[in-house]
């Protein structure tokens, strides 16, 4: 099936000169773009999928994304951006906005704040390890963070948590993962059904928990 983000991963399974398919308008990730080239795999463009049900590339650019990360984060913050506006995403940076050390709370429940009230559609926390980011913005009722480190928890979080955060260790992944990592996590819906009835159940635990 056509797919839209084709990353290192997906060209794994092509044969040497053979050919992929992907709807018009794909993302290609840089590292799969240069193993392509490598291998010689034709890399074919088709009509954009319109399967009922999932969010189709087209629907979601243009959609606000807000990034937020501490000293620690900043450099990786500054590359994602880039890679967000290059998707055609409206970028709303949170800060910091150098290596000056701050703390990393600050920037994590601005990001939460953003998306759990509508400002934006997602969000992106960054610091050195990413678990005290994910931490501090699921302190903020409606944002569900998630800390990735690779596809399967990026495809995780989205299909069966609808996280809304994503969290980056910036020193505990290269930076071209951060960019596939996202790049997947933006373009995978929800899965809804049975996940949708725990969803509920974190949404009544929050209400259960509010400070009156």
């Amino acid at each position: 099936m056509p797919r839209s983000v084709l990353t290192f991963t997906d060209l794994e399974k092509i044969a040497t000169g053979g050919e992929v398919s992907v709807p018009s308008g794909a993302l290609i990730t840089a590292l799969a773009s240069d193993e392509a080239v490598r291998r010689s795999i034709t890399i074919k463009f088709t009509a954009p999928s319109t399967e009922s049900g999932s969010e189709s590339s087209g629907s979601t650019r243009g959609r606000a994304v807000a990034i937020g990360a501490d000293h620690g984060g900043y450099e990786l913050k500054e590359q994602l951006k880039r890679h967000l506006a290059d998707w055609s995403y409206t970028v709303i940076d949170l800060g910091t906005s150098s290596t000056e050390p701050v703390d990393y709370p600050d920037f994590a429940e601005a990001v939460a704040n953003a998306v759990a009230s509508g400002k934006t559609w997602r969000g992106v926390v960054i610091d050195s390890a990413g678990i005290g980011s994910a931490i501090a913005a699921n302190k903020v009722p409606g944002a569900r963070a998630a800390l990735c480190y690779d596809r399967a928890t990026a495809r995780n979080s989205r299909e069966h948590n609808d996280a809304n955060v994503i969290a980056f260790g910036a020193r505990l992944i290269p930076a071209e993962v951060a960019r596939e990592i996202l790049a997947l996590w933006l373009d995978t819906p929800f899965a809804g059904g049975r996940h949708q009835r725990r969803i509920d159940k974190i949404k009544a635990i929050e209400d259960r928990n509010r400070t009156p």
